[in-house]
C-alpha cells in the first residue's frame, strides 16, 4: 500500500480532532469525498483516469457512492476515439479498468463549472437540487477534496473556459468551516504548480498535498507497449495519469 493511500486510510479512520476556532472538541461521524476532473477533450484522457482512480480507491476504503460527489468534465469511456469502448484505464498495460460497471457520475460535461463546484462546497444550491448532487456534510464529517486538471500559479482551469483561483478556493473552504460543514478536510490536487492552490488556505483542520510545487510542472506517467494493433498503439500515445494518481491506485 502506497504512502498516499496510507494517508487516505488513516484519514478515513480518524476519530478525534480538536476544533481550534471554537475550542470545542467534535467527534468524527462520517466520511465524504468530492472528486473533480476539470478537463475536457481526448488529449486530457489522463485527468479522467486520475479522478476515476481516486474514486475507485475511496470506494474500496468504504465510502459509499451516496457520500461521493463525482464531477467529470468529459466522458472518455464513450469517446469515439476510444479503441476500448466503455473503458478507462490508468496504465498502458490495461490491468485496471477504472471506469468499471458501477461508476456514478453526479456532475458531467458542462455541469462541471467553477460556480457549481463552489456552490457544492458551500451548500448554496437551488432548493430543487437532487440529493445526489448535494454535499450533505455536517460538523462531524471528514471530507476528501480531490482536484485534477490543468493549472498554474494560483489557479486551476475548468474546461479551458474559466478558472478558480487559490483565494476563491480558500474562501469557499472558510465558508464550509463557518457553516460547520466539515470536521477535517484532506485536500489533494493533481496539476502543475499544484501547491500554489493551498497557499491561501486559512481555515483550520485542513491537510493538503500536491503533485507539484510552485513553479514546477506536474508530469504524467507514460508507459510504452508494442502491439500489432495500430489503433491501440495510437491510444498508447496518450499520457495515462499523473504520478500522484499512479501511487494512489491499488
Amino acid at each position: 500500500m502506497s504512502f498516499i493511500v496510507s494517508i487516505l486510510f488513516l484519514w478515513v479512520c480518524s476519530t478525534s480532532v480538536f476544533l481550534q476556532s471554537s475550542q470545542v472538541e467534535a467527534r468524527h461521524t462520517n466520511n465524504w469525498a468530492v472528486l473533480v476532473d476539470t478537463s475536457r477533450f481526448w488529449f486530457n484522457y489522463r485527468h479522467v483516469a486520475n479522478v476515476l482512480s481516486i474514486y475507485r480507491s475511496v470506494k474500496r476504503l468504504g465510502i459509499p457512492d451516496s457520500q461521493i460527489i463525482l464531477m467529470v468534465a468529459d466522458d472518455m469511456a464513450c469517446n469515439p476515439r476510444n479503441p476500448r469502448p466503455a473503458t478507462v484505464f490508468n496504465n498502458a498495460n490495461q490491468h485496471i479498468n477504472v471506469y468499471g460497471d458501477d461508476v456514478e457520475v453526479d456532475y458531467r460535461g458542462y455541469e462541471v463549472t467553477v460556480e457549481n463546484f463552489v456552490r457544492l462546497l458551500t451548500g448554496r444550491l437551488p432548493a430543487d437540487t437532487p440529493r445526489s448532487k448535494q454535499l450533505l456534510t455536517d460538523e462531524g464529517s471528514n471530507v476528501l477534496v480531490y482536484l485534477t486538471g490543468h493549472g498554474g500559479d494560483g489557479f486551476l482551469k475548468f474546461q479551458d473556459s474559466e478558472e478558480v483561483t487559490s483565494q476563491e478556493l480558500a474562501d469557499a473552504l472558510e465558508q464550509m468551516w463557518q457553516k460547520r460543514r466539515y470536521h477535517e478536510i484532506f485536500f489533494m490536487i493533481d496539476t502543475c504548480q499544484a501547491a500554489s492552490m493551498y497557499e491561501k488556505f486559512y481555515s483550520p483542520n485542513i491537510l493538503a498535498v500536491a503533485s507539484s510545487l510552485v513553479g514546477e510542472d506536474s508530469l504524467s506517467v507514460s508507459l510504452t507497449i508494442l502491439s500489432t494493433d495500430f489503433q491501440f498503439n495510437h491510444f498508447l500515445s496518450l499520457y495515462f495519469f499523473f504520478a500522484i494518481s499512479y501511487y494512489v491506485r491499488f
